[in-house]
């Protein structure tokens, strides 16, 4: 097998080639923000990216040939179940329109099923970032105009929610965990028997995290709405990129954060309790969604390698169950064992309709 992954971020493509579960290789590019300029939006960096993933192979070693399959990250889809899909015309036609939400995950897809037809081979995307499989209990939010949904880093989520099983000794099919991903983004979820039954939406949901603020007092957020002190695009601004801890510090960098904090910066400290705090509340959120009934609480993402940071949110909650720590990402080794499963047989992949 020589299996492609593909990870494009907004400011960064992931690669990587793996035979069955063997890495190859793999590589991280940043693209500056002057290069990604040029492009009117995200899906006209398509041909830029695509070009710059053959050429690492080949810089690499590995001619395009070689390659049995192409599997990215799952970008924003329709609401779907968890698991590996092969991309077909419907799910490029909604990635190329972003039809569910623009991001740069989208052009995971769209460039896998061009590389993949150039080749005659097949092309996957793995637990899109609109994986929702929320039991509907948790879908009311108190006004019909509003559903809630599950968006999720899922692809992570589910990764290291299978490690913890490993570890535990027990099956996916029966555990029961909290996992919180720690990123840019912060997703706090409910696993049970291996869905992700609950979970909060970093856009507007759960505890303020690098630039969005997380859950506000709808009351005076509608009343700053209309204001007339924001127009309807800045404050969609604060919402997402703007709010959480970049507002209060000016950074979205957590070890920026970190490096204050232990200065003993005043203004670090009361963002980092606070970051702490929240958190822990929407664990405590969250068990109470599995009935106090928890494996464990796995932490992951690149905060996770703080280890005081962890240590902090433990002393809340601690006591509830076991805490497992995860740091970093796993999403390379995550699409590299679905590609494999795939190939072997042992996965069999999902078909995207379009429909929620």
């Amino acid at each position: 097998m020589r299996n492609l992954i593909l990870n494009p971020g907004s400011t960064s493509t992931k690669i990587a080639v793996y035979d069955g579960l063997t890495k190859i290789f793999s590589k991280k590019f940043i693209h500056p923000q002057k290069e990604l300029e040029k492009f009117p939006g995200i899906m006209d960096q398509k041909q830029f990216r695509s070009q710059a993933v053959i050429d690492t192979c080949r810089e690499q070693g590995i001619a395009p040939e070689e390659i049995t399959a192409v599997i990215a990250i799952g970008g924003f889809l329709a609401p779907v179940t968890g698991g590996v899909y092969e991309v077909n015309e419907i799910m490029v036609r909604d990635f190329m329109a972003n039809r569910y939400g623009e991001h740069a995950a989208n052009l995971g897809g769209v460039i896998a099923a061009e590389i993949a037809a150039g080749l005659k081979i097949k092309a996957y995307v793995a637990d899109p970032i609109s994986t929702d499989e929320m039991q509907e209990v948790a879908r009311l939010s108190g006004l019909p105009d509003i559903v809630r949904t599950g968006r999720v880093h899922a692809l992570n989520h589910k990764a290291v929610a299978k490690q913890a099983a490993k570890e535990l000794g027990i099956p996916i099919e029966s555990a029961n965990f909290v996992v919180i991903h720690l990123g840019g983004g912060i997703t706090v979820a409910a696993h049970r028997g291996g869905r992700i039954i609950d979970n909060n939406d970093p856009r507007g949901e759960g505890p303020f995290c690098m630039d969005r603020p997380g859950s506000i007092h709808a009351f005076e957020l509608a009343k700053l709405c209309f204001s007339g002190k924001y127009t309807e695009e800045e404050m969609l601004k604060r919402l997402n990129g703007a709010g959480g801890v970049v507002a209060y510090m000016n950074t979205r960098d957590f070890f920026d954060v970190m490096r204050l904090y232990n200065e003993k910066d005043p203004t670090a400290i009361t963002v980092y309790n606070a970051l702490v705090y929240q958190i822990a509340k929407e664990i405590g959120a969250q068990t109470a969604v599995l009935s106090g009934k928890v494996d464990a609480i796995v932490f992951t993402g690149g905060m996770a390698r703080e280890t005081c940071f962890i240590d902090d949110i433990k002393s809340y909650v601690g006591g509830f169950a076991k805490t497992l720590v995860y740091p970093g990402e796993f999403e390379e080794e995550a699409m590299a064992a679905y590609a494999a499963g795939v190939q072997s047989g042992e996965i069999k992949p999902l078909v995207y309709t379009g429909k929620p």
